[in-house]
């Protein structure tokens, strides 16, 4: 399945991936306006969020009073984000696009988040690099990247088959989200098969999907921010910054000022 299919069909249950998915919007968006706040000030900040999926970092961006856009791949995604912020009484503009062609003028935003493992999802050099172009092209100078990936450097050196299973208890029963991991021959790349356990009166519906990742260890991954044009990238660990994930931030440089002497 490619990367749009695999979210186009989970776009109607992503939320029940969470324990607790308006926690996690909540959690996320306090983590990641604080790594804003800590680069370019309190804000409101106009913010890209370049991946937006059904909104879990938008939306709480969006609810502490940044200026937040979303774009994804997925048009069924996208829809979801924007009913869910109506919901919420938000505003959150959105629209179809891959990070590798954003929408948008030079200069636009303060800051562009690319969040939630959504950048390994491009699996050449070429494509990651078009990508990072990209996002520093819609930066003002100075705007800022957020940028968060699953610890590769860490998961490369044990190249996990599987995750924990995940339950959510909801109105209609548990629902149990699993992984299996898949590795390349190149020992890089690898198929994430999602499992969905459902509740169905007294049985189970099973649905599963599949979608592949490039695993680039954070080294790596910095190395392409500085070669996409970047200041010098900082990973923030998942410790320190209380997001799920690392997440490197850097800037794009401001003009150089020339002598008139």
């Amino acid at each position: 399945m490619d990367t749009r299919g695999f979210y186009d069909e989970l776009a109607s249950r992503y939320d029940l991936m969470y324990e607790d998915w308006d926690a996690s919007v909540a959690r996320q968006g306090r983590a990641l306006d604080s790594l804003l706040a800590s680069a370019l000030g309190p804000g409101p900040h106009s913010v890209l969020d370049n991946a937006c999926g059904i909104g879990t970092q938008a939306l709480g961006l969006a609810g502490l009073g940044h200026r937040v856009t979303g774009t994804d791949l997925s048009p069924r995604a996208v829809a979801r984000a924007t009913r869910e912020a109506a919901d919420r009484g938000l505003t959150l503009p959105v629209a179809v696009a891959d990070m590798r062609a954003l929408p948008f003028p030079e200069a636009s935003f303060d800051a562009v988040v690319c969040a939630d493992n959504a950048l390994p999802h491009l699996l050449t050099a070429e494509d990651v690099h078009a990508a990072l172009a990209e996002t520093r092209r819609v930066l003002r100078p100075g705007g800022l990247l957020l940028l968060s990936t699953r610890p590769y450097g860490a998961l490369l050196r044990t190249r996990p088959q599987s995750e924990p299973p995940r339950v959510r208890t909801g109105p209609d029963g548990r629902t149990i989200t699993f992984q299996l991991w898949h590795w390349h021959a190149d020992g890089e790349r690898y198929d994430l098969e999602l499992f969905r356990l459902l509740p169905s009166g007294e049985t189970w519906t099973t649905r599963t999907s599949t979608v592949t990742y490039w695993a680039l260890p954070e080294e790596e991954t910095a190395g392409y921010v500085r070669r996409a044009g970047f200041g010098e990238p900082v990973w923030h660990s998942a410790e320190a910054c209380g997001f799920h994930q690392p997440v490197l931030g850097a800037r794009r440089p401001l003009p150089r000022v020339r002598s008139t002497q």
